[in-house]
């Protein structure tokens, strides 16, 4: 009767742990869009709470590294359980980072804004698609971790292709775009610094599909086709 209470209490603590990451998750999703609305629209105050949001998200990192510190002294998790245990330290490290990557586009967000240079490019749409992309692979990859769908992970490595393609797309159109009107140079670097942050938001979207993945089947599938190999066989 002892081990079978310890066991639930053991589940519970995990279950803790996954409640907390997706709502760690929840904050960084809004983080995200709230920046990219700020840098659409240049409202100052929706650029401040996205670093007032990111110092909860900071807070919440730092006490699910704690947690997950614990439960692996205290229990001494093996197979499945310690993958669980360390892919999500993986995932919350990968999730504070897009809500870096946040902060920065609201901080850019505000300077150009303030400094009137907008109409000099059409700033938001030239980085609206891959927006949209990082955002669906964010959600989804989000999704994924939630449910353990590897059949859904693997998918999502293949989206970040698409999202890494529209950012050499912008680089070379925001290049050429400097080369014609060098008067543009400071807004156009700026949306260039947004588009980068906006593709490492996909980049750290992946590793928490990857993280799913390693969870479900135990392998680091990291610079390998293991995406390609799983859609394959399932079509």
């Amino acid at each position: 009767m002892a081990n079978v209470h310890s066991s639930k209490q053991y589940d519970e603590e995990l279950e803790a742990i996954r409640s907390k990451v997706l709502q760690m998750g929840g904050l960084v999703e809004s983080q995200f869009r709230d920046a990219m609305t700020a840098f659409r629209t240049g409202d100052a105050q929706l650029a401040d709470n996205v670093a007032t949001t990111d110092d909860e998200v900071n807070r919440l990192e730092v006490l699910l590294d704690d947690t997950c510190s614990h439960v692996i002294v205290k229990r001494q998790p093996t197979a499945n359980d310690l993958r669980t245990v360390m892919a999500t330290i993986k995932a919350i490290t990968d999730l504070e980072r897009i809500g870096d990557e946040s902060t920065k586009i609201a901080r850019i967000s505000k300077g150009l804004h303030e400094r009137g240079t907008v109409g000099e490019l059409q700033h938001f749409d030239t980085v609206r698609v891959i927006a949209e992309r990082a955002a669906d692979l964010l959600h989804d990859a989000l999704d994924a971790f939630a449910r353990l769908d590897k059949v859904q992970a693997a998918h999502l490595i293949g989206m970040d292709k698409l999202v890494d393609h529209e950012f050499r797309s912008i680089l070379r159109n925001v290049i050429t775009f400097m080369m014609e009107d060098p008067r543009t140079i400071s807004t156009a670097l700026d949306t260039l610094w947004v588009a980068k942050a906006i593709e490492r938001i996909g980049d750290h979207s992946k590793n928490i599909a990857e993280y799913v993945i390693y969870i479900v089947d135990g392998k680091d599938i990291r610079h390998t086709d293991y995406a390609k190999s799983v859609l394959g066989a399932s079509s």
